[in-house]
């Protein structure tokens, strides 16, 4: 997308200003367009854009606190599930705020620090959240197919360990992304169509070689996402097996039971997170609008509905958020 497109949209001298003919970073910023081609219809995207975001917040504190004041939840299940709100958090808090700002108030202008910094917040703990999932996949097997070895085997200790390796996963896979950019030489208008600091978005303005920038790009979610859909399918793969053996349709229903909430955020996660991916790399004839609001809303719906799935779904969950409501002073 050319600046010439945005030409009746923006002022003529800040356009020239966005313009520069070469620079490299740190002087330069970026300029958020937000939603390309929809900038008279931003205020009212940024209208469910803002419920979602205020969804996030809420639902994924109030889980937290839950699972915080109440030590008959320090269980792994409960434990995995503050580590999801914990970066759910995190990875709505790292897009909504500006995401807004460029929508409400034409706080287009993000430095280019700042851009990295929100890149690397974004992808990483996106790579977080997957691994919380495969996590949470391995507890719901251990407890179905190993229900009396299941806190000898799933420990405080190990489920510290667990997280930690997600954690050091996540930022040793994305922190090569920072690093690549820096060494990329800028001489087109620096204009991200985008309503965030995208990896791939910024990756395009570079007049520079960026083959090792997209290549890296591309292994880390093929590797991210490949490896971690594979384990949690050899997880449910094992825990359908074990269950079809259970004696008694009942029975049977309780033990899916158990995991209705754990696919359901699978689904809400990965699904919109591969139509987005497919549609940004293969998806050539899709409007480039419709590729930022898919991109935006992966990262706002999951941390949104997650806490709307387990606390529908999760008995203990929706009884001491009951309660909490209900209690009088």
């Amino acid at each position: 997308m050319t600046l010439v497109s945005f030409s009746s949209f923006f002022s003529k001298p800040l356009i020239m200003t966005l313009s520069n003919s070469s620079w490299r970073p740190p002087q330069p910023s970026f300029f958020l367009v937000g939603i390309p081609g929809l900038e008279e219809s931003q205020h009212w995207i940024a209208l469910p854009m803002g419920i979602l975001y205020l969804l996030a917040l809420v639902g994924n504190a109030t889980i937290l606190f839950i699972i915080w004041m109440d030590p008959s939840l320090h269980q792994p299940m409960y434990l995995f599930l503050s580590m999801l709100a914990a970066i759910d958090l995190v990875l709505a808090s790292s897009t909504a705020p500006k995401a807004l700002a460029v929508l409400l108030v034409h706080a287009h202008e993000i430095g280019y620090t700042v851009c990295l910094i929100q890149m690397f917040f974004i992808h990483a703990f996106s790579s977080m959240e997957s691994g919380v999932l495969v996590a949470m996949a391995l507890d719901h097997y251990v407890a179905i197919c190993h229900p009396l070895h299941h806190s000898m085997i799933l420990h405080p200790g190990v489920i510290g360990r667990i997280g930690m390796a997600v954690l050091v996963r996540g930022l040793l896979l994305l922190i090569p992304f920072p690093i690549l950019l820096q060494k990329l030489i800028f001489c087109q208008a620096t204009v991200i169509g985008h309503a965030y600091c995208e990896h791939m978005a910024v990756v395009k303005l570079a007049c520079s070689e960026t083959t090792v920038n997209r290549a890296y790009g591309l292994t880390v979610a093929l590797l991210v996402v490949g490896l971690d859909v594979l384990a949690i399918g050899v997880s449910y793969a094992h825990i359908l097996q074990a269950v079809l053996k259970v004696p008694g349709s009942e029975a049977r229903l309780k033990a899916f039971g158990t995991c209705g909430s754990h696919v359901c955020v699978i689904l809400i996660f990965y699904v919109p997170g591969i139509f987005s991916f497919l549609t940004h790399h293969f998806g050539h004839h899709i409007p480039h609008h419709v590729h930022v609001l898919l991109a935006t809303l992966y990262l706002l719906v999951p941390p949104a509905l997650n806490p709307l799935v387990y606390g529908v779904k999760t008995q203990q969950i929706c009884q001491r958020v009951l309660r909490v409501f209900t209690q009088k002073n």
